[in-house]
């Protein structure tokens, strides 16, 4: 096997070359049988992990791939078990952080807070924002450049969309409401992908636009996006934004109802509303551009999806305490289990812990099975997702956010 793999991919790298010839440098690697097992899922949680039909043909870019721009090279750690909180309950088994560098940290989250006051998003909040510290998730979710302006570029991004869910979809006295929450969803849509003009409706529109700071902030957000980024990578980031607006119009309705999803229901939405849309920075921030073959391919999928979903579980268990505390909380795995399965609080999260626990091993998994595939952005990619995972759960433990 090992033999016809080398041969496959000797013959990939040596193929015709020029114009018209790149299907002919189709890496069927993808195609090739699974080196690793995915562990299956436990039974109360649905196959997010299954297996998946053989992959379709990907046409590599043709562009020369650049060379990482971090001090000393990208590089992975690996993965441990990771203590958590006040160290009490069962560890999360998770990528070790590849860098945490304060300096640049503060150098970039300075100037999102300059950038915050400019837009006008949390204007009578910004010590708290600055404790929030996204410029800091920035740095330590990606660890393959020292460039300011590329991090700085994930940070107003992941600001944009938390003051978007702040503003929009959680907190009540920032004028957040069920009810409103759609419609205000399509004009973020708009702030980020601009409809074609439509005379006097459109200066409505950009009135509208100019009128909230939300909608300032994504519509600056999506400028800086354009100004680093393809088109495809561009798209890429809106379909994936407005993807995840879906999964918040459910959990909409569900809090204007008075309803607790089970926790199945529950997970089929955040799978789409996780860390998995932040992720899809990673090339834009490294410099480079995945294929969007490459990104969209069935296993590459699955794998982002895994590392996606076992990051927004750690931000469940930090946010569950907190949440637990309103009069109507937000939905969370960790309550929906102890509501659902009638247990502790504890036990509820020991479950999910479980469950992140699985996820990770899974995308491990896909990671080693995918090492078989002959593309340097993709290698990056997931390097770059290992990396993001690893930040999250080191931010997550540091930010004033969930305290």
């Amino acid at each position: 096997m090992d033999e016809l793999l080398a041969e496959r991919v000797n013959r990939l790298l040596t193929g015709p070359t020029g114009l018209g010839t790149s299907a002919a440098r189709i890496p069927n690697a993808l195609a090739a049988e699974p080196t690793t097992t995915v562990p299956p899922l436990p039974e109360a949680v649905p196959s997010a992990a299954e297996a998946v039909p053989p992959a379709q043909d990907v046409v590599p870019p043709a562009s020369r791939l650049p060379s990482p721009r971090r001090k000393g090279g990208h590089f992975s750690p690996g993965y441990a078990e990771r203590e958590w909180g006040d160290g009490s309950f069962p560890p999360l088994y998770c990528p070790l952080t590849a860098r945490v560098d304060d300096d640049l940290a503060c150098e970039v989250n300075d100037r999102l807070v300059a950038w915050a006051e400019e837009v006008g998003i949390y204007a009578d909040q910004l010590d708290k924002f600055r404790d929030t510290g996204f410029g800091r998730l920035a740095v330590l979710a990606h660890p393959e450049t020292d460039d300011v302006d590329p991090l700085l570029f994930a940070a107003k991004m992941n600001a944009a969309w938390w003051a978007s869910d702040d503003y929009y979809a959680d907190e009540s006295d920032l004028g957040a409401t069920p009810t409103k929450l759609p419609p205000r969803l399509a004009l973020v849509m708009s702030a980020m992908d601009p409809p074609p003009g439509a005379g006097k409706y459109t200066d409505r529109l950009e009135e509208a636009l100019r009128a909230d700071p939300v909608l300032v902030a994504i519509r600056s957000a999506a400028q800086h996006l354009r100004r680093l980024a393809g088109p495809s990578q561009v798209m890429r980031i809106c379909g994936i934004t407005f993807q995840m607006y879906v999964s918040w119009t459910a959990y909409a309705a569900w809090r204007h109802l008075g309803e607790l999803p089970p926790v199945w229901r529950y997970l089929a939405a955040r799978q789409h509303d996780s860390f998995y849309t932040s992720m899809t920075l990673i090339d834009i921030v490294g410099g480079y551009q995945l294929d969007a073959n490459l990104f969209s391919e069935p296993r590459v999928h699955r794998a982002v999806m895994q590392a996606g979903t076992a990051s927004v579980i750690v931000n469940d268990l930090h946010s569950a305490e907190r949440e637990a505390a309103d009069d109507l909380p937000d939905c969370n795995v960790v309550l929906l289990i102890a509501e659902e399965e009638g247990c502790p609080l504890r036990e509820a999260v020991e479950t999910a812990v479980e469950m992140h626990n699985h996820f990770v091993r899974g995308f491990e998994a896909s990671q080693k099975e995918l090492a078989a595939v002959p593309s340097p952005e993709l290698q990056r990619f997931l390097l770059g997702v290992q990396g993001w995972m690893a930040g999250g759960f080191e931010w997550h433990g540091s930010t004033g956010r969930y305290k």
